[in-house]
Formats: C-alpha cells, sequence, structure tokens
C-alpha cells in the first residue's frame, strides 16, 4: 500500500510540494487541477514533472478540477470539460514511467474526480435536481464521457476513480455504476467526507469494494461534521478503512490541509500502522 500526500495550498511550488513530500518518506503527491498551477497547461510540462519527480524519487496521482461538470446542459460548457479531461489523460500517459518506477509496477495511475451534483430547482414543498428531471439525457452523457474515456485511455495503465463527497445522489449512483462497468473506472473512498456527511455512502461503497482503488485517508467527526482532520484527531475507525485500502493494495492520500496536520498524520500512520 502507497502513501502519498494532496496538493497544500502553503506550498507555492511544485518544488516545494515535492520536497515536503520527500522529507516525509511518501511515495506520491495528488496533484490537484483546482489549483492554477495544475492546470492542464501545467500538466502538459512534463519534461519538468518528471525530472523534478525522478530527483525525489517519487510519483503523481492527478485530481481533476471539483468542478468537473460533464453532463452540463450548455454544450460548449460540458466539451470544455470532456476536452480537459482528454488532455489530462494525455498527460498522465507520460507520467505513467514514474508510477511504475517509484511506486508499484503494474499498478494504474489513478485520476480522481467527483461527481457534481448539477442545479436544482426549489419548490415550496421540495427541492428539484435537475439531473433528476432529466436522467435520461443525464445518462446519456455519461455513457458518451465513459466511451471517449476507453478511447483516450486506450491500452495503457490509467483509472480514473469516482470519489464520495457529502452523499451520491440516487441519480449518480446509476451513473457510477454504468461507468464501473468498464475497467477503465474504479471508485475512491474519501473516508472523511463518508463521516462527516453521516456514512450514507458506505452500502454503495462496500457493495462495490471490488472497485476501491484510491482513498482519501483524513480524520473526521459526525457531529459537528469536520473532516480533513489530522489522523487521531476524529472518530473515524482508521485501522478498520486502512485495513480496507490494504485488502484493496490501493493507493492513499493523507489529505489533510495543512503541512502541519500531514507531518501529524505521518507520526500517526509510523505509530499506529
Amino acid at each position: 500500500m502507497q502513501f502519498g500526500m494532496p496538493t497544500l495550498i502553503e506550498n507555492r511550488t511544485l518544488e516545494e510540494n515535492i520536497a515536503l513530500c520527500s522529507s516525509m518518506g511518501l511515495q506520491f503527491i495528488e496533484l490537484n487541477m483546482n489549483f492554477p498551477e495544475y492546470q492542464v497547461e501545467g500538466l502538459e510540462q512534463t519534461d519538468k514533472l518528471v525530472r523534478l519527480a525522478e530527483e525525489a524519487g517519487i510519483y503523481y496521482t492527478i485530481h481533476l478540477d471539483e468542478n468537473l461538470n460533464i453532463a452540463d446542459f450548455n454544450r460548449l460548457v460540458s466539451e470544455a470539460y470532456l476536452e480537459t479531461v482528454r488532455r489530462t489523460i494525455h498527460a498522465a500517459g507520460t507520467l505513467l514511467d514514474l508510477r511504475e518506477q517509484y511506486g508499484e509496477p503494474g499498478r494504474p495511475l489513478t485520476l480522481n474526480m467527483h461527481m457534481n451534483h448539477g442545479i436544482f430547482i426549489t419548490l415550496p414543498d421540495r427541492r428539484v435536481q435537475m439531473y433528476e428531471r432529466d436522467f435520461d439525457r443525464y445518462m446519456q452523457s455519461f455513457a458518451d464521457f465513459r466511451s471517449r474515456c476507453e478511447e483516450w485511455i486506450g491500452d495503457r495503465k490509467i483509472l480514473i476513480v469516482v470519489e464520495n463527497t457529502d452523499g451520491f445522489r440516487d441519480y449518480e449512483k446509476k451513473a457510477i455504476e454504468h461507468l464501473l462497468q468498464s475497467p477503465k473506472f474504479g471508485l475512491t473512498w474519501d473516508i472523511g467526507h463518508s463521516k462527516a456527511c453521516g456514512e450514507k455512502d458506505i452500502p454503495f461503497l462496500l457493495e462495490h469494494q471490488d472497485r476501491l482503488a484510491h482513498f482519501h485517508i483524513h480524520d473526521g467527526s459526525e457531529h459537528p461534521p469536520r473532516n480533513h482532520l489530522a489522523l487521531g484527531d476524529g472518530e473515524i475507525d482508521l485501522q478498520a478503512r486502512l485495513k480496507l485500502a490494504a485488502r484493496r493494495n490501493a493507493t492513499c492520500v493523507l489529505e489533510t490541509k495543512t503541512i502541519e496536520a500531514l507531518k501529524k498524520s505521518v507520526c500517526w500512520l509510523q505509530n499506529h500502522w
């Protein structure tokens, strides 16, 4: 099982993130496309990415933009997101050798993605999710997304993993199950998000645990809802989650938001795992 770190806002450069990763003995960095420096144009600077990673003996995974919305009703918008995914997959293909050299050979390089809930309309007695109302159109978008990603990935060892956030909607579960019919897709279990929303995603995640390939590991609590805590600072049964991650031979991002919390989490792992 491999442990890595997220892109941290306290570090302004890739070099700073790499230095921190290396100093703590972690094996990879999850490059976060919500940051301006890791937009697709930055990821396409693969010579620099490879050189710096080789110097430190690490590799990368990628976190796609949280705003990614491949089912947006505005096709100009959805096509822009699809093109972003295509170019990201292409860039990831040039980073695979790092994964083979410094990770576990044969395991895929993961591209983590969120499900975009879409907009909702508030009525006097209820809230209507537009993707639920226009479900057939929503599912067609995901069928197209799956087909395109299969073509873009080809035979390369790249896996797009869908992460839980604040509870999957029913229409999202159906879209995810459609994606999981393809070997190019898997699941991420974010254990902090799961705890903060009352563990409502656990039945779905365990039903599909054979597709779990990636974990976001951080502590959290349900009352009050908190996550991204250092390991040991919350209420999660961390041993149980780590044992499942180990059974799945998953990559695990210690997804804290500060350097201090990351260091504390690494220390917790050294003492308890």
